[in-house]
């Protein structure tokens, strides 16, 4: 029988503790069980004993009914909470805040009640709040983290603090009018301006001297493990006003479940902490990147979390979908990082990344030095950007080819239109009289796309080069990868596969060997494995 992994804190079975220090001897008639141990705070079965498996069944049907009888009343709750949230958004504008009513604040007390009483269905029985919650005349913008989960509303609905949603949620039967009802900043994905427009609404209410319910924001911008704090993104010290850091925690690593009886009970419970009013001084006024950064230095302190210099662009590099999936140990992650930095990816829409590849196809056969370099980018000289040149230096000799910049630029910027990046990198690399490349072109091509040190072409481009030409076009390649759609995953990924070496070792990569950070990453975003302690 396969190895069977049940996480759990304990097990309590009509009286019986079963705890990491006692013998599971106690759910078989045998003496023993020696194929049953405890790793950390899980339970390893290799070969189960009948009455074990049978009590784990049992268990396992108990969890489900309790599910149920949960979600059941959650949905119960939400469906009561629905008029009072219809009732308080009656005549209310988006402009403007309407005066506050004594009947308005009973539907406010008594959605907040509603709410905390669906959280206490859902398993939360224990909502600990530490510190002192500023008012919105002093501290406009809470900012919370670590962003890791569905569950970090919690603190929304306590507060009832505005967030920024996106606009279709508000057309969602029932949760919509809930949404509507904290007065939420909307995002249009389809609006290209929206982001703009979001900010410009977040910095409106933020300087109306507490008229507006306060902005709750997790600048991290996207969900990680909880195990360091990513860059913060700008948008909540863009306004340069004094904002109050609101940490989260989850004491128990995970849920604590007793079975007595027949009867289970789960248990749980968050935290939240409110850290002293930040101010931003008149340089973090300036540069909201400083003011994100010093917030974040606070608040991991408060965490007793490391931080990292990844953050929500890194995240969908890594995560992006398609045929050029970016492996996991690919230098792109630190390009990204120095381009952010730099200020290179800031407006790079696809017409100017057009525009730089027509630049790039001007300068074919010509290699730039690390002057020629921050010219091209209209840039001076720093440690930065001598390390961004750095990155290309395949040769050793400090020149590089600027086409690579763009492909790994186009990557970065676009992670999910992988296709639109090589048609702009073949444009850059084919022969004008036939609109073709050679093999050692598309070594470069995947190299830089997939920001590893080596790629071996050879099977694929023979593959591709069906009429044994010697070179292909974009329309052999497009055809091509309609058949193979993980033609990368299949050609070129799987021979650099180790099984023998750990995913925990550190593997050259990037697009030069000799630039590899062999600093180790101290925390994982979603869809990678967390490093046990």
């Amino acid at each position: 029988m396969s190895t069977q992994l049940i996480k759990l804190d304990f097990i309590s079975y009509k009286g019986k503790c079963v705890g990491p220090r006692q013998s599971y001897s106690s759910f078989t008639k045998r003496d023993a069980c020696p194929d049953l141990c405890v790793v950390g705070q899980s339970l390893k079965c290799d070969h189960l004993y009948p009455s074990i498996s049978l009590f784990l069944c049992v268990f396992m049907d108990e969890c489900m009914t309790i599910c149920f009888i949960r979600l059941f009343f959650a949905v119960l709750l939400m469906l009561l909470a629905w008029p009072f949230a219809f009732a308080a958004s009656l005549g209310r504008s988006e402009l403007a805040v309407e005066t506050e009513t004594w009947w308005r604040r009973i539907c406010d007390i008594a959605l907040r009640g509603i709410m905390r009483a669906m959280w206490f269905c859902g398993g939360f029985h224990w909502v600990t709040v530490k510190g002192e919650p500023a008012p919105p005349s002093q501290a406009p913008i809470l900012t919370l983290a670590p962003h890791s989960s569905y569950f970090d509303a919690i603190p929304v609905t306590m507060t009832m603090a505005s967030i920024v949603m996106k606009t279709e949620s508000k057309n969602i039967p029932v949760w919509g009018t809930l949404i509507k009802f904290i007065r939420p900043v909307f995002v249009s994905r389809s609006d290209q301006d929206s982001r703009k427009k979001t900010v410009e609404e977040i910095k409106r209410r933020a300087h109306a001297r507490g008229e507006w319910p306060q902005i709750m924001i997790f600048p991290e911008g996207t969900c990680t493990n909880r195990s360091c704090l990513i860059t913060f993104k700008p948008g909540a010290f863009i306004p340069a006003v004094p904002v109050q850091p609101v940490v989260l925690r989850y004491p128990n690593r995970m849920v604590s479940l007793e079975m007595e009886d027949g009867q289970m009970i789960t248990m749980s419970f968050s935290s939240m902490q409110y850290l002293p009013l930040y101010t931003p001084s008149e340089e973090e006024k300036n540069n909201p990147a400083l003011f994100a950064n010093n917030v974040r230095s606070i608040m991991a302190k408060a965490l007793e979390l490391p931080i990292t210099d990844l953050s929500f662009d890194d995240c969908q590099l890594s995560l992006a979908k398609g045929p050029m999936r970016v492996p996991s140990n690919s230098s792109l992650l630190q390009f990204n990082r120095l381009a952010r930095r730099l200020g290179l990816r800031a407006g790079t829409t696809d017409t100017v990344l057009e525009q730089q590849a027509s630049k790039a196809r001007k300068l074919w056969g010509y290699r730039l030095g690390l002057g020629d370099f921050a010219h091209y980018l209209d840039l001076p000289v720093t440690d930065m950007l001598t390390e961004l040149h750095s990155l290309f230096n395949q040769h050793g000799d400090g020149q590089i080819d600027i086409r690579e910049y763009v492909i790994a630029l186009s990557v970065a910027c676009q992670p999910s239109k992988a296709m639109d990046t090589l048609r702009l990198a073949f444009g850059m690399y084919e022969a004008k009289e036939d609109r073709a490349i050679v093999e050692k072109d598309l070594a470069s091509i995947l190299r830089t796309a997939l920001g590893v040190a080596e790629v071996d072409v050879t099977e694929l481009f023979s593959a591709i080069d069906t009429l044994d030409a010697g070179k292909i076009t974009h329309d052999d390649f497009c055809r091509f990868v309609e058949q193979h759609p993980d033609f990368a995953q299949e050609y070129l990924l799987s021979s650099r596969t180790t099984p023998s070496t750990p995913h925990t070792a550190p593997l050259v990569n990037g697009f030069s060997v000799a630039n590899y950070d062999m600093e180790e990453q101290t925390c994982s975003l979603p869809g990678q494995k967390r490093k046990e302690d």
